[in-house]
């Protein structure tokens, strides 16, 4: 019922249309006008690889401070989900293209690396941290295989390119403030310099955000940033600085399971407000006595949990035009973070305190890296090539923490004081990728281009206390090719197609990789541990006219030496659960996007895609042993088909957008055994841009958003907490329960 009513509303008509103040369009379009935007970048014309672009219209869209993330959720294959209204509360938010996860794909800002962009990221740091949701122009989403030049070393699937505006030519202040569901204040400012005496331009922004959680008691999401950015011409050189820092403290949500949904409801979560109860609770299972009603497992409610993080950003870019047929850019930057995650363990009692603990998992990073790339035009051929260099150290630790009998601690500060180090490890990564490249024209309409890259990623590990392993493991890929053509059919349109081979370098953390392990499993899996690698072929079809434009493409992945933790044997005796290559998985589908113009005003989108993504194997233990017999069945969190459509009007005033989206029925066991249903959620976007002789009203906009418009309650994001071979009972607590209806308002004012 859900996939036909979303099939009616695609038929009427449905593309983001949100207005852009004039200093946003001006940024988004400083290379090409609007009509180059749509034609050469929205759906990728002219590329070998199934490429699409959100713009910046399309980001201002959506309710201030929301995840970019969810913005490119109307493109096909993406799956995305989250627990709040903005997709920027990080445990709970996943992305998968094509079945790959989140930490298969890759993540740029302005080319510079963000990681894996997981929760306890090692190596980057989350886009919604990482910029403004105002200062994005673009977001590229490549859903098969990236270009050589992403500067990322977990890409097996797609990647996602995020690009901020330019420094506009004229002085000016943006303004926007939003109010709405949750007590949610949004404040942002942005001050550009326009053109100076030195040829130079720049802008200094601040944003401020704050909401409590939507369930819960007294939890609350805060977040602050800055983002500044000077373009400054010297000759032949253009060079750019950018800063980039953000503060951001957010109460996490409950995990929950299917069954603690049936007893306990959809609303279930921390209790922050009953320290009393939280205290009881931990006696009981302690004391081995009944917990209170309705409480049946001491996992059923948590007292609180948080995720703090702190990060700066910043580098610096120079753009030659050496010669007519020579130029090369350059990128030196450098990031440090500063994170902990939070949880009231119930399982550990304070030293002479309450019977409830604070457990930590705290983060450093500081890496700085260089991406260089030199462009040669030698006739038909553009040749281009490049290296990405970062050195990478992480701090990793593990903490408990006490809480007095009366108080607890703050979760929304960072803690000091611990009463127990149950591991701490000091990790250092050093990347070298390189790659090389040839863009063929060979006549009018056919273009070729092939080349390769490197993926040389070593990690070391030294402990300062536990008992996880320590020692170094390597990547060393020396020859990923990639290769691809266009083929131009003029008024026909446009096919292409790819193929591409990638690797993923291992992780270097505590919780995750080949160092969470004990030494004796690191040692047996070291020399013989194998990358996860993957080839995609991908082909289709592009065709656009006066009021119509699409494509279609059609993809066979085979993804290899996928890794698992396994046991080495009988858990009772002490043997460690290691990391495996447990074999592959194979991915076949195709995508659908087009955008169709009914009027001057009124425009409709639409995509669809459908993935078939199965297990190769069964997972077998050290002994050989079939420990999960899943060869065959459908991957965990996967939809095999999904939905999106938008209708949108813009006449100059007024405008608005309906935003749908049907998402097919997850497992969340490698068996195939447990599933959450399908779901149809729509958002909705209405505004008004003032044009006055009144200076006041004159460029001020009034802008509405309602997300989960039909106030659906649905199960969002599956395997918050990992994933397991089977869940019959409907026990497995890795699920996140999406945000009801929500509403705000936005003024936005450009002096």
């Amino acid at each position: 019922m859900q996939l036909r009513l979303l099939l009616s509303a695609s038929a009427l008509a449905l593309c983001c249309a949100a207005p852009a103040f004039a200093a946003e369009a001006e940024a988004a379009a400083t290379a090409t006008n609007d009509a180059a935007i749509e034609e050469i970048v929205v759906y990728g014309r002219g590329e070998t690889r199934q490429v699409q672009t959100v713009q910046a219209v399309d980001i201002l869209a959506a309710t201030p401070g929301t995840s970019p993330l969810k913005i490119l959720s109307q493109l096909p294959s993406v799956n995305f989900q989250s627990a709040d209204a903005y997709g920027t509360y990080e445990w709970a938010v996943r992305i998968s293209v094509r079945g790959f996860k989140q930490n298969q794909l890759g993540f740029t800002l302005d080319g510079v690396p963000l990681g894996d962009m997981s929760y306890g990221n090692h190596n980057g740091l989350h886009i919604s941290r990482a910029v403004i949701s105002e200062n994005l122009g673009s977001a590229e989403l490549a859903q098969g295989a990236g270009s050589l030049q992403t500067a990322s070393s977990s890409n097996l699937g797609g990647t996602l390119k995020f690009t901020t505006i330019d420094p506009s030519h004229k002085f000016g202040v943006l303004t926007a403030l939003t109010t709405g569901s949750d007590s949610t204040f949004h404040g942002f400012v942005r001050v550009e310099t326009g053109d100076l005496p030195t040829g130079g331009r720049g802008y200094i922004s601040y944003a401020n955000q704050t909401a409590e959680k939507w369930k819960g008691y007294g939890g609350e999401q805060k977040q602050y940033q800055v983002n500044a950015k000077f373009v400054q011409p010297v000759g032949p050189v253009t060079t750019t600085t950018f800063f980039n820092m953000s503060d951001r403290a957010e109460n996490d949500y409950q995990d929950v399971s299917l069954n603690m949904i049936k007893r306990l409801g959809y609303n279930i979560d921390n209790i922050k407000n009953n320290w009393t109860l939280a205290k009881q609770i931990a006696t009981a299972y302690q004391t081995g006595k009944a917990l209170p009603a309705p409480f049946t497992t001491v996992d059923d409610v948590y007292f609180d949990a948080s995720g703090l993080r702190k990060d700066t950003l910043g580098g610096f870019t120079a753009d030659w035009d050496i010669t007519k047929n020579l130029s090369a850019t350059a990128t030196a930057y450098r990031h440090t973070n500063k994170g902990m995650g939070t949880w009231y363990t119930p399982y550990v009692a304070s030293p002479g305190g309450a019977s409830v603990s604070e457990r930590t998992s705290e983060y450093n990073i500081d890496r700085s890296g260089l991406i260089a790339n030199v462009t040669y035009v030698l006739g038909d051929h553009t040749i281009e090539g490049g290296i990405w260099t970062e050195d990478n150290d992480f701090h990793h630790a593990r903490r408990y923490y006490g809480n007095s009998v009366d108080k607890p601690r703050d979760s929304l500060k960072f803690q000091t004081g611990p009463f127990y180090t149950q591991w701490e490890y000091r990790f250092n990564t050093k990347t070298q990728n390189l790659h090389l490249q040839d863009i063929w024209r060979i006549n009018d309409v056919l273009k070729v281009n092939f080349g390769f890259k490197t993926v040389n990623v070593e990690n070391n590990a030294v402990r300062l206390s536990g008992t996880n392993a320590v020692g170094s493991i390597k990547v060393d890929e020396s020859f990923l090719p990639q290769v691809g053509f266009n083929y131009d059919l003029g008024a026909m349109g446009e096919v292409f197609g790819s193929y591409a081979e990638n690797a993923r370098a291992f992780a270097s953390s505590g919780t995750e990789g080949p160092f969470s392990t004990s030494q004796a499993g690191f040692e047996a899996i070291k020399s013989k541990l194998n990358p996860e690698t993957s080839k995609t072929i991908e082909g289709g079809y592009r065709y656009r006219n006066e009021n119509f434009q699409g494509v279609l493409a059609l993809y066979h992945v085979k993804f290899d030496n996928r890794i698992l933790g396994t046991s080495t044997g009988a858990a009772i005796v002490g043997n460690p659960t290691v990391l495996t290559n447990v074999g592959g998985v194979t991915s076949d589908g195709l995508e659908f996007a087009g955008t169709y113009r009914l009027t001057d005003d009124w425009k409709l989108s639409g995509s669809y895609s459908y993935n078939k993504s199965t297990y190769d194997n069964d997972v077998r233990n050290g002994a050989g042993v079939v420990t999960a017999k899943i060869s065959g069945k459908t991957i965990v969190d996967s939809p095999e088909n999904m939905l999106k459509g938008t209708l949108a009007y813009d006449d100059g005033a007024l405008f608005g957008n309906l935003n749908g989206s049907y998402t097919d029925k997850r497992l969340y066991t490698y068996t195939g055994d447990a599933s959450v249903p399908s779901v149809t959620v729509f958002d909705l976007t209405v505004g008004y841009r003032f044009k006055s002789d009144n200076s006041l009203l004159n460029g001020l906009e009034v802008q509405g958003n309602v997300t989960n418009l039909l106030d659906k309650k649905y199960i969002s994001t599956v395997g918050s907490a990992g994933f397991g071979n089977s869940d019959p009972t409907g026990d497995g607590q890795t699920l996140m329960v999406g945000s009801p209806r929500q509403m705000f308002v936005t003024l936005r004012k450009q002096f």
